[in-house]
């Protein structure tokens, strides 16, 4: 184990613009009251994994745990500062931009690995041939997500490295997938089931199991565990086994996305009152 790693800063960069999820499309977020399009989630997240992997190196790839919320926006080419800070052996960790804290987590590594749970504690699905509006009964608890089997290749990892700005070597030298692109497959559960508006993820819990190497594929098994209403905004989570070759589970996540925001939900609610007038 090395020492506390130093404060790691990130350009960030926005991976997201041309996608189905126009809340990091500059003008769609800006209607949202943000300045412009959201960094994913899911970036800040691989963002926030520099600093266990730094600290803990591949054992923390493959047994350690993370949890990490989103407060604020981080947006394209500002810098994010990640900190970690530790007690009782688990490091804290901060993410600060443009002059405000935007997520907050931590990791831990267990002195005695964690045991993985069977690959089918939890459902295995499909993703329909087509999908339906997201909507409370097509994200009802009880529902599996699946998708469809993705595989990284050397290509692929060197991209994604380059875009989050990663510095650290293992990942090249060893061959493996970053923690990052484990967490997205999480979004494509929900990307690959239903048909989206703007939607935020708004925080997530990672279990690791292995570490997924280049030439694995991966799949997903989950269940939707809740979807209610908070603050207006309609949040769905679930529980998601991530696994490789389809046998093996890489990590247990749990994922939690505002599906709907209060925004959309006010609109839409207006223009049902214009309608009946």
């Amino acid at each position: 184990m090395s020492a506390l790693p130093a404060a790691y800063e990130v350009k960030a960069f926005n991976t997201a613009v041309a996608s189905q999820n126009k809340i990091h499309d500059d003008a769609v977020a800006r209607r949202f009251g943000f300045r412009g399009g959201l960094v994913p989630g899911v970036e800040v997240y691989a963002y926030m994994a520099h600093m266990p992997v730094a600290h803990w190196g591949r054992a923390w790839l493959e047994n350690g745990e993370a949890e990490c919320r989103f407060y604020k926006p981080v947006y394209d080419g500002a810098i994010a500062r990640v900190t970690a800070t530790e007690a009782d052996g688990s490091l804290s960790l901060a993410v600060d931009s443009h002059g405000e804290r935007c997520a907050s987590g931590q990791a831990s590594l267990p002195a005695e690995p964690q045991p993985a749970p069977p690959i089918d504690a939890l459902p295995a699905a499909a993703p329909p041939a087509e999908r339906p509006p997201a909507s409370d009964a097509s994200l009802e608890p009880g529902r599996a997500l699946g998708i469809a089997p993705w595989t990284a290749d050397h290509a692929m990892l060197s991209t994604y490295l380059d875009e989050i700005r990663e510095t650290d070597p293992i990942y090249r030298r060893d061959g493996l997938v970053h923690p990052g692109q484990i967490l997205r497959l999480a979004n494509q559960a929900l990307l690959q089931n239903v048909v989206l508006g703007p939607w935020i993820h708004v925080g997530s819990k990672v279990r690791n199991h292995a570490a997924a190497h280049l030439g694995d594929e991966l799949t997903l098994r989950s269940k939707i565990t809740s979807n209610g209403i908070s603050k207006g905004h309609a949040i769905v989570e679930f529980d998601a086994i991530v696994v490789g070759n389809g046998s093996k589970c890489i990590a247990e996540l749990t994922h939690t996305a505002i599906w709907r925001p209060r925004q959309v939900a006010e609109v839409a609610e207006k223009n049902r009152d214009r309608a009946l007038t």
